[in-house]
């Protein structure tokens, strides 16, 4: 019989190598306190928050298991939630082909996200049609609704995803709180018949 011999000798973890603390935003520091704008707080507290919602119809949908299993793991980024609930979702993540039929649904999708929202396309076919230049596929989802950040590939893979999340991590810190209601977001929205 042979024994069995596990952690013969075992490694004390570092602390300080396993953590990733955020930047702090600028501002001002003294003894107890420190200063910032609100929106720069704001900014960072969205950035790491992320709720994504999945809108997977095609292979772009298997990437995005793998980028949510413990290989890559998403939820490094803050996005450890995801939603299936358009109410309780701040990001849309639409991978796959998009028919035409299907568009009235994906448009009904992103109006009932809160604000504020933000939407990446993933992959060829939600970015442009992909392969698939036929009378049935929507030509990209920019027909539909207004897309912040796209993911290029057939399929992309995980690494592409999740340098997608952080192009839209850096879009949601720099925001300011007030673009929302600035005429010009307003008109982005009228454009494509969304009040």
């Amino acid at each position: 019989m042979r024994p069995v011999k596990y952690n013969i000798h075992p490694k004390e973890a570092k602390l300080a190598d396993s953590l990733i603390v955020s930047e702090m935003p600028d501002g001002y520091t003294g003894e107890g306190f420190f200063a910032t704008k609100l929106s720069d707080v704001v900014g960072l507290a969205r950035k790491n928050s992320i709720w994504p919602m999945p809108f997977a119809t095609s292979c772009c949908g298997i990437e995005f298991m793998a980028t949510m299993a413990s290989h890559y793991d998403l939820a490094r980024f803050g996005s450890e939630r995801v939603g299936f609930s358009p109410r309780q979702c701040d990001l849309l993540m639409v991978m796959g082909t998009i028919a035409k039929k299907m568009g009235p649904v994906l448009r009904q999708v992103y109006i009932q996200m809160a604000e504020p929202r933000w939407v990446m396309a993933v992959g060829a076919c939600a970015s442009t049609g992909g392969i698939f230049d036929t009378y049935s596929v929507l030509q990209g989802i920019d027909q539909i609704i207004p897309v912040d950040v796209y993911v290029p590939g057939c399929a992309p893979r995980p690494e592409a995803i999740l340098d997608g999340v952080m192009r839209i991590q850096d879009i949601v810190q720099n925001e300011s709180i007030r673009r929302r209601n600035t005429d010009h977001y307003k008109a982005l929205l009228n454009s494509y018949g969304i009040e």
